[in-house]
């Protein structure tokens, strides 16, 4: 294999290993694909304003998320059906975050079960949840989590249906015969009907609850201890129902574009989520990170830290776990290089002075 040198060459090396069919699933998005776009080149119009001559021969990127410590501030996302990625699929995962000193998100829509990750080992995990109009199925869920040593719920609160993504409806996408959703095996609700379109919308439409409102956040708090991160705001009213109904974090996050196209990157809602947040609890940002330098204008920005979801299943694919493992590593090594050249030694030294964003550049032209 050629040398590769950072996160986005794995995407390439995946399209020509993956079926199509599984490909398109994991990198396309909704409709024009305009947000896919622009989850990624919002990154490019941030400037950095480095300072220089300050000693950073020594650099801290350890920090501290929901009263974990983890090595650095790049997180796993949710990301469905990983074993259609590599046989070992969301185990494989597991165990490059562990290694990595870092948080690892498992999808409720999982080739592998909360059982089965929690056996390779120890790690910090969340899970992330879908709420099924069956809430006996949730309840169960979200224990079986728990039981699994889980630390935090991950509600997605943007998927009341599925986004019109048009490459699965040519692809008519359905989960590949050996495989099982494996959370709901037991519950018969593991594998998808065969459609003629996109086989995941018709399961969604069929078990996803579409009445989700902000009382369910209140009722999860009722089953379960563990902390709710809500996954899916992206304005400042949402910030501030959110905080008003007890979410212990908040994950800027348009689903990686797949859902409500023309939707603004995650990078540019960032701002006014935690300008509304105000410091009561900690917002993430998911989407479109590809860089180390990505990962610090998030930072600069207000996000506590980011979590990635693509380069985590195109490294799966092309290597496995040794892929996911160089993904995170690549990630730490450039984020360490952007704090040293931006002259920051720690997380907490990173701030909103060291970017120059567009709304930077608009109220400069009006003075």
């Amino acid at each position: 294999m050629e040398l590769i040198t950072n996160v986005s060459e794995y995407e390439q090396l995946a399209k020509q290993k993956l079926p199509k069919m599984i490909y398109d699933y994991y990198a396309s998005g909704a409709e024009d694909q305009w947000t896919l776009k622009e989850n990624r080149e919002a990154f490019s119009r941030i400037l950095f304003r480095p300072r220089i001559l300050i000693d950073v021969s020594r650099t801290n990127m350890a920090t501290n998320v929901l009263g974990f410590n983890i090595s650095m501030p790049i997180m796993i996302a949710p990301s469905a059906m990983q074993k259609m990625a590599h046989p070992e699929g969301e185990l494989a995962t597991a165990r490059a975050a562990a290694s990595a000193g870092t948080i690892m998100t498992l999808s409720s829509w999982s080739t592998s079960s909360v059982e089965e990750v929690n056996s390779v080992g120890p790690g910090i995990r969340f899970f992330q949840l879908y709420v099924y109009k069956d809430r006996n199925i949730v309840r169960q869920l979200v224990k079986r989590a728990e039981m699994a040593g889980f630390k935090a719920i991950a509600l997605t609160v943007d998927t009341p249906r599925l986004g019109r993504r048009e490459a699965d409806i040519k692809n008519r996408f359905n989960l590949p015969p050996h495989l099982v959703l494996k959370n709901f095996e037991a519950l018969d609700l593991g594998k998808m009907d065969k459609t003629n379109d996109s086989g995941l919308a018709s399961y969604v439409a069929g078990q996803v609850d579409r009445s989700l409102s902000w009382k369910d956040v209140k009722w999860l708090q009722t089953i379960t201890s563990l902390p709710i991160l809500v996954k899916g705001v992206m304005t400042a009213e949402d910030t501030r129902l959110a905080v008003e109904n007890g979410a212990a974090g908040i994950i800027v996050s348009n689903h990686g574009a797949r859902q409500l196209d023309y939707v603004p990157a995650t990078i540019s809602c960032l701002e006014e989520v935690v300008r509304e947040a105000k410091g009561r609890l900690p917002v993430f940002l998911d989407g479109g990170v590809r860089r180390g330098t990505d990962v610090f204008k998030a930072l600069a920005l207000g996000a506590s830290g980011v979590f990635i979801g693509r380069p985590v299943l195109f490294s799966l694919a092309v290597d496995g776990e040794a892929g996911v493992r160089k993904v995170l590593q690549m990630l730490r090594d450039e984020l360490e290089l952007t704090m040293a050249l931006s002259g920051c030694t720690s997380l907490d030294e990173i701030t909103r002075n060291h970017v120059f964003t567009e709304s930077d550049r608009i109220r400069r032209s009006r003075l």
